[in-house]
């Protein structure tokens, strides 16, 4: 529970240092998903709308800093819709389980608005309270009053996958928020003063990189005349602290979710192959020598940060993280040195984890059998509203003239060739919380140009301008990954098979990383107990895994 309460706090530091969108001045409240006015229905103020507000129950986080009774974008929506909110408020601690006791109980609200870091609901989630009814089908209500939505999903065929249940309801909406960043997670970076001063080059191979850490072990570039520097550190959570996808993609694509491969059409696990053994091989080739901290295989990121930050001196040379304030202090003066190690060229390879841009499957819009005709309507053109620049912004980021404003001459957006559409206004220290956006709550369409068009200075080294710094970095990973990639992120697997899928994946991912940790720490021989570790996996049904998944892959190709 720690594990997973940290990284997702990791993650919404993540959001807020790096959440960087589009958006429309806000004059056109019939704004479509590219900022044109659309023609239909419109998700603005509704002239259709009874002159007593529609009374709403929704269950929603409410992140810190939030108050969503007296939120001034609550009071926006409420007067846009003619909406009387009536919130659930749960604590990002323990909001799964809370969500579950409420759709158990049967005393559950009109709908879900989650946060997709935080809680949201899995496919298998939405399957199986759509076939109850007790989450209603959402195909109609967008048909009828979402012009922006039905856009995006006929524009956006990613999005259109992720949203329709293999049976052809929508019966939730995910936050599609393509990251760009995100969607290489396994990143290194290094502190490159070190390099300097020990006059080494950015290693671009296996051996390199191995010497670059022997060098940093042994050739004290903290100048302080102790052994006390740390090759390589990571930890154990899930956005990209894990030191082993790095190390592995120079030899097999290491996807550090499912270990599956593609080829050819065909799933593979990438865990029983040869190149997967020569990856373990190198990876326990640093730790013999070590190069790798202990560590990194059993503490959390915030022991890794007690790393980077390590008060009598600096010894990191290379920490594993999607980005760097993962484990030092942006406001520090040890953020300028540490850079980004492009994917190593191995004997045939050269990989890098990639996710589909960060989107995770599932859905943080539901709408429930309790809500009444009125309350769909009023929902379902909320949420269109979000499919909007405008909406988007004010929603997710906080109200303009608040959080943003419009860009000035001369300020430049993140993306190459991209007109600046919003700019952040910073906060003043000591101010008192804004309380003007839903944050994750509001997070519904953020593709990837849209949040390329947000104001960003031009130097990396400046915090300000973070995001800028994990975008020049990930363009180094950009294209590293396989020509063919397992699409596990948008799969809907059949609803007879869900529960058998999750045992048996929770069993052999388990089973993967297990042995992977003691073949590279020496607990298990690579050569004398590689065999029985790959019966092992047969034993726990790879080949029954991989068909369930080849047979949900097959079908999706077929519509």
């Amino acid at each position: 529970m720690q594990m997973k309460k940290l990284s997702w706090s990791l993650m919404s530091l993540l959001l807020v240092l790096a959440l960087v969108l589009s958006a429309c001045s806000g004059k056109n409240e019939n704004a479509g998903t590219n900022g044109t006015p659309t023609d239909g229905g419109s998700s603005g103020a509704a002239t259709d709308t009874p002159s007593k507000p529609v009374e709403i129950s929704v269950f929603a986080v409410q992140e810190q800093g939030i108050d969503l009774n007296t939120n001034k974008f609550t009071q926006h929506v409420s007067d846009m819709f003619n909406i009387k909110f009536n919130f659930e408020v749960i604590p990002s601690d323990g909001a799964k389980e809370k969500r579950q006791i409420s759709l158990a109980s049967g005393d559950y609200p009109d709908a879900y608005m989650l946060t997709h870091y935080v809680d949201q609901f899995s496919q298998a989630d939405l399957l199986k309270f759509g076939k109850q009814g007790v989450i209603i089908p959402l195909n109609d209500l967008i048909d009828k009053h979402a012009p922006n939505i039905k856009a995006a999903m006929e524009s956006n065929a990613d999005l259109r996958t992720l949203n329709t249940a293999p049976d052809g309801n929508i019966y939730g909406l995910v936050a599609y928020t393509q990251c760009f960043h995100c969607s290489y997670p396994s990143k290194m970076w290094i502190n490159t003063e070190w390099l300097e001063k020990l006059n080494l080059e950015m290693p671009t191979t296996p051996e390199e990189f191995k010497n670059v850490l022997k060098a940093f072990k042994t050739e004290d570039p903290n100048g302080n005349g102790k052994p006390d520097e740390v090759g390589l550190s990571g930890s154990t959570e899930e956005f990209g602290v894990r030191v082993l996808p790095f190390l592995m993609n120079p030899f097999v694509y290491n996807d550090d979710r499912n270990y599956l491969n593609m080829t050819s059409g065909k799933v593979e696990s990438a865990a029983i192959k040869p190149e997967w053994k020569e990856g373990l091989a190198y990876a326990k080739s640093l730790y013999d020598e070590g190069l790798i901290d202990p560590g990194a295989f059993t503490q959390n990121a915030e022991a890794l940060k007690k790393i980077g930050e390590n008060a009598d001196a600096e010894i990191l040379g290379v920490g594993a993280g999607m980005h760097p304030a993962i484990f030092i202090d942006m406001a520090g003066p040890r953020f300028p040195k540490y850079h980004p190690v492009p994917p190593l060229q191995g004997p045939n390879v050269s990989f890098a984890t990639h996710d589909n841009g960060g989107v995770s499957p599932g859905g943080k819009f539901a709408i429930t059998n309790k809500a009444s005709e009125e309350a769909q309507i009023a929902l379902i053109k909320l949420a269109d509203y979000m499919f909007t620049p405008e909406g988007q912004t004010n929603g997710g980021s906080g109200m303009k003239g608040i959080d943003w404003e419009d860009p000035a001459p001369g300020d430049t957006a993140l993306g190459e060739g991209v007109a600046p559409m919003v700019k952040t206004i910073p906060g003043v220290e000591g101010e008192a919380p804004r309380n003007a956006g839903w944050s994750g709550m509001a997070h519904f369409y953020m593709p990837k140009e849209y949040r390329d068009s947000w104001v960003q200075g031009t130097d990396i080294n400046d915090p300000s301008n973070y995001e800028r710094k994990l975008y020049e970095a990930t363009k180094l990973y950009e294209g590293h990954e396989p020509k063919e990639l397992f699409p596990f992120w948008s799969l809907w697997v059949d609803p007879a098979d869900s529960d058998e899928v999750g045992m048996l994946q929770t069993n052999i991912r388990n089973y993967i990383e297990q042995n992977a940790l003691q073949f590279v720490t020496g607990n298990k021989d690579l050569n004398k107990d590689w065999d029985a570790y790959v019966q092992g996996l047969k034993d726990l049904k790879l080949d029954r895994y991989l068909e369930i998944l080849q047979k949900a892959y097959d079908a999706s190709v077929k519509e």
